[in-house]
């Protein structure tokens, strides 16, 4: 399950490193959708068990795979400019600091 969590987190990671300009919204919708595809195979992989304690583990990280995701998008929407490697800090604070 934490393969699966750090392979969610990598391809968000991806999704926001290869966008540019004003195209948060899209940037948004890119994680989302890629949060969902691993969440989809985490549940198929519960589905597949035998396990019952796995099977809830597997649909417990799927769920946080898509809160997390949810939380990214709202941040990437939030943010309003060109996406920035700020370690998911607004670009504001970074300039108040100044």
């Amino acid at each position: 399950m934490k393969i699966l969590l750090k392979t969610a987190a990598a391809a968000g990671l991806l999704t926001l490193a290869a966008c540019g300009g004003g195209a948060d919204d899209n940037a948004a919708l890119n994680v989302e959708r890629s949060a969902e595809n691993v969440a989809e195979n985490m549940e198929a992989m519960a589905a597949n068990t035998t396990n019952e304690v796995r099977e809830e583990q597997l649909e417990e990280g799927a769920e946080q795979v898509r809160e997390q995701a949810d939380e990214k998008a709202d941040a990437i929407d939030a943010n309003d400019g060109p996406t920035t490697n700020t370690g998911g800090a607004n670009m504001e604070s970074n300039v108040s600091g100044m």
